[in-house]
């Protein structure tokens, strides 16, 4: 997830071709204007644990980072020097958590307090053997009360047609609202090895 750079001139109705080398993805921007009731956990205890990361753990946050989201092609922090991330890690306006459960970290959530009075939910995921045991409504639960403890009048995020297929469900279920689309076109990240060649088999590498 990154921030909401889709102000542009609205495409064209009809088929758009992308240059060579570049892939494209439907966004889907949702927000939440006041904290829902909280969704019944699945499990009483798990031996969750969230952990906050700052810059001191720069290589812990990059090893999560890439576990999460690898598969859904996320770059942002992969391509962001050191002294850049580290510097974004220990804003004062910005929080981030990773989710342990018997020590191990399966689950990453970054919340982006830079716009006064809103937040940004700029990433959340599991890595994939943690998906479907309800870790994700957990760590939800937690994104959306750290987000709402501060006084914000908007909650919001955004996913895309590389995410999971179950993405965009959840996030409804949640209490996010849908509320604009957008698409996105970027440079494939497997083709100068930003990503490893096996990321997102989901999404066609073409050569």
């Amino acid at each position: 997830m990154s921030s909401d750079k889709s102000d542009h001139d609205p495409l064209a109705a009809g088929y758009h071709a992308l240059a060579p080398g570049d892939v494209a993805n439907v966004v889907t921007y949702l927000e939440m204007t006041e904290r829902p009731k909280p969704r019944p956990m699945p499990i009483a205890d798990a031996g969750f644990q969230l952990v906050p990361l700052r810059g001191n753990a720069l290589a812990d946050y990059r090893k999560l980072f890439s576990a999460v989201g690898e598969d859904w092609l996320w770059t942002s922090r992969v391509v962001m020097p050191d002294d850049a991330l580290r510097a974004d890690l220990d804003r004062a306006d910005f929080e981030s958590y990773a989710l342990l459960t018997r020590g191990i970290a399966i689950g990453l959530i970054d919340l982006d307090f830079g716009a006064g009075d809103e937040c940004e939910l700029k990433s959340f995921g599991l890595v994939a053997a943690a998906i479907g045991q309800g870790a994700g409504r957990y760590l939800m639960t937690q994104a959306i009360a750290r987000a709402f403890a501060k006084p914000i009048k908007r909650f919001w995020l955004h996913t895309c047609t590389f995410d999971s297929p179950q993405a965009l469900g959840f996030y409804k279920r949640s209490g996010f609202r849908p509320f604009k689309f957008a698409v996105e076109v970027m440079r494939d990240p497997r083709l100068d090895a930003t990503l490893p060649r096996t990321s997102a088999p989901h999404i066609p590498l073409i050569d």
